[in-house]
């Protein structure tokens, strides 16, 4: 299982990504273009020393990201708010990667479009979302839970 994040633009949502997927063992795509440096203050002290224990691949851009994904056969499965299907609801693979967007804007059309899943984590009416990096831990705990992908399992 891998992490994608698509162009992120707050670094410290970044940095506590890389860190939980440092802790877990999952690999991340980074997705250009990013809206900040990686030598950002706020990005470094999220993810503080476990910077250094994440495999992180940066792609370009989506396009080149997915022609990696493709030759490696995997199943891109996004988070978005605009899905009808709960995250609970999807049988999950050791190989998908689990793609967030941009925390302002999410993802365009087209890599909507060329995502094989999307599920959303429901919410009460009435509010939008949540913080990329929690909807991403939620969705990566099942995911993890089904496949017996934590570390020891």
């Amino acid at each position: 299982m891998r992490i994608a994040l698509y162009a992120p633009d707050i670094p410290q949502n970044t940095g506590t990504i890389l860190r939980f997927a440092a802790c877990l063992g999952l690999p991340v795509d980074l997705i250009g273009p990013a809206g900040f440096d990686a030598s950002d203050r706020a990005f470094r002290r999220a993810g503080l020393d476990y910077l250094d224990h994440v495999t992180l691949v940066r792609h370009l851009d989506f396009d080149s990201f997915d022609v990696v994904r493709r030759g490696r056969g995997e199943r891109l499965v996004l988070l978005t708010t605009k899905s009808a299907r709960s995250y609970t609801e999807v049988a999950y693979c050791r190989s998908d990667i689990l793609l967030v967007g941009r925390e302002t804007s999410g993802v365009p059309k087209t890599v909507r479009g060329a995502a094989d899943v999307s599920v959303r984590v429901p919410l009460r009416e009435g509010l939008r979302s949540l913080n990329v990096a929690i909807a991403l831990a939620m969705v990566a705990g099942e995911a993890l839970r089904q496949t017996g992908g934590f570390p020891g399992d």
